[in-house]
């Protein structure tokens, strides 16, 4: 009996194993580096979507500076602008995904300033805690104070947003509510986080765990329904077949948000985990638009009957909460 119960408890650690590997490879193939025109075969199809997906008004400047350990270097983007203008910007922190250092997000960093945003970012490779994207902000607004520098008084500190994918993802809602500095985000964009089975003590480990019923900011939730985010389960429970964020962890994620105002999930039809990084750059720029900076034809993406989302065919499961909408 005793050799009979230790097979079975080494199948199933074999099989929990084996769902690790599986995960992390499905974060290495999805992992590629953005060509710099990217955005160009992007499959676009609403009228806004194809707007807000290219690149926008403002030619764009980039700083880095040293960081120090596993963060490196901060990486900025910015409407070159800036350095002669008297007015401030608004900020979207980005949050690095498995495995993946900023400067290989340089290509959607550079398009979403081009929008008018002071974009930045670290190489931090395991971002899920949240607490590499708070040095970042803090690096932001210490900028922001310093009269030497370039970014001196021109950040927005009432307009700052943050994004991330997958384990930026995690580490989006975490930077948000754990960290010391989290209340200072008023827009949130989360792309295929790992959903909750992979934050358990058994998986991944609790350090992957998150709370969207913490966020008090807007929210913008999305992952594809590609075989690696989707899965082939929509059981919670279930040990074999789960995605790395299937529709039941975006479902949850949506529900329990309940104090975050204004509120979206949708996935992309036909999109896989590392399509997401960047399939949503449009709806993510206009979301960051429309929060950070009130524009109006912006939020019509996301507002009212006609709410361009809803009727994007690219787009499914498709759910909106507009309390607090501006």
């Amino acid at each position: 009996m005793k050799k009979l119960i230790g097979k079975i408890l080494l199948v199933l650690l074999g099989i929990a194993i084996l769902g690790v590997m599986l995960f992390f490879i499905a974060l290495w193939k999805n992992s590629r580096p953005m060509a710099e025109d990217y955005y160009e075969t992007t499959p676009v199809y609403g009228t806004l979507e194809e707007k807000y997906n290219g690149l926008g008004p403002y030619s764009v400047s980039y700083l880095e500076f040293p960081a120090g350990d596993t963060l490196e270097k901060y990486e900025i983007y910015y409407p070159s602008d800036l350095e002669t203008s008297k007015q401030s910007y608004p900020v979207v922190i980005m949050v690095n995904g498995t495995g993946i250092s900023g400067s290989r997000y340089g290509a959607v960093m550079r398009r979403l300033a081009s929008w008018g945003f002071i974009v930045a970012g670290n190489e931090d490779e395991n971002s899920r805690n949240g607490a590499s994207s708070a040095s970042t902000l803090d690096f932001l607004l210490t900028q922001n104070e310093a009269a030497t520098s370039v970014f001196f008084q021109k950040i927005n500190t009432e307009r700052i947003g943050i994004a991330g994918h997958s384990q930026g993802g995690v580490g989006a809602v975490n930077a948000a509510t754990q960290q010391a500095n989290g209340s200072l985000y008023r827009a949130l964009y989360i792309a295929s986080p790992a959903s909750a089975f992979w934050g358990r003590e058994d998986t991944l480990g609790l350090d992957w765990s998150y709370d969207t019923g913490k966020l008090t900011a807007p929210a913008f939730l999305v992952a594809g329904t590609g075989k690696w985010d989707a899965g082939t389960t929509e059981d919670a429970l279930a040990t074999e077949g789960q995605g790395i964020s299937p529709l039941w962890s975006l479902r949850q994620n949506y529900e329990e948000a309940s104090s975050c105002g204004m509120k979206v999930m949708a996935r992309r039809a036909d999109a896989d985990h590392g399509d997401m990084l960047y399939y949503g750059d449009g709806y993510m720029t206009a979301w960051f638009l429309y929060h950070l900076c009130g524009d109006a034809e912006a939020g019509t993406v996301f507002l009212g009957e006609a709410a361009e989302i809803k009727d994007n065919p690219l787009w499914q499961d498709v759910q909106i909460d507009m309390e607090g909408a501006k």
